[in-house]
């Protein structure tokens, strides 16, 4: 794989053609555009948690795997090595999640490779839970940033969370009826990682005792 060495593996379901959100087909149109236009681009992903930027910014590194272009994705909320960005020569696709979370190193590193890019083929994809102007980032890297082509994805309702849902209780071969799903956004959380975590439990649980997971099922084993 034409991907740098770094302990991040991509997640292959993770594709831009299962992307949700009928509102997010234009960050989709800009950014498939993206693999045939010349000179480098800068692009500013924006949403709230579980709004799907992990998703996006994989999608765009898997779509340019597949199209054999060199590729870096990171997320940096992982562990990585203390260089990680000053480090990276200019590929063709970097992807860098969660940059609200650098470090003061990371953010002159990010900065910097900024500028290395400008007259390259390199298109740099970021993403953060807040708009450039609302993150506590270095002013030049923020001006930097505010100059991005900008998209903020739209948060997704609670039908849309159950399709992801269902999507990946189909590669794990679990069968759920979407009442339980309904039932766990009602009393325990909206937000999507923390309901796949608590399915996890529960799939665990009813592995054990040999049981389907249904909402008396779900009472019973989180005590609610």
């Amino acid at each position: 794989m034409n991907q740098l060495g770094l302990p991040l593996s991509l997640n292959s379901k993770m594709l831009l053609s299962n992307f949700i959100g009928k509102r997010n087909q234009q960050v989709l149109d800009f950014v498939n555009q993206l693999f045939t236009q010349k000179g480098s681009a800068v692009v500013f992903i924006s949403g709230v948690k579980s709004s799907g930027k992990t998703h996006l910014l994989q999608g765009c590194a898997l779509s340019a795997l597949d199209k054999r272009l060199n590729v870096v994705f990171i997320d940096i909320k992982q562990e990585l090595p203390k260089e990680v960005i000053s480090d990276l020569a200019p590929v063709d696709w970097i992807c860098i999640d969660n940059v609200d979370c650098l470090s003061i190193v990371q953010q002159q590193a990010l900065f910097d490779l900024h500028n290395r890019i400008k007259l390259t083929n390199t298109k740099l994809i970021v993403s953060a839970s807040g708009l450039s102007s609302e993150l506590n980032l270095l002013k030049d890297l923020k001006t930097r940033l505010s100059l991005a082509v900008a998209f903020t994805l739209e948060t997704l309702n609670d039908e849309q969370k159950i399709l992801i849902i269902e999507r990946k209780m189909v590669d794990k071969n679990i069968n759920i009826n979407s009442k339980v799903y309904y039932y766990l956004f009602k009393v325990l959380s909206r937000d999507l990682n923390d309901v796949l975590n608590i399915i996890s439990v529960l799939d665990e649980a009813s592995l054990q005792q040999k049981s389907n997971i249904s909402i008396p099922f779900v009472k019973q084993t989180l005590g609610i």
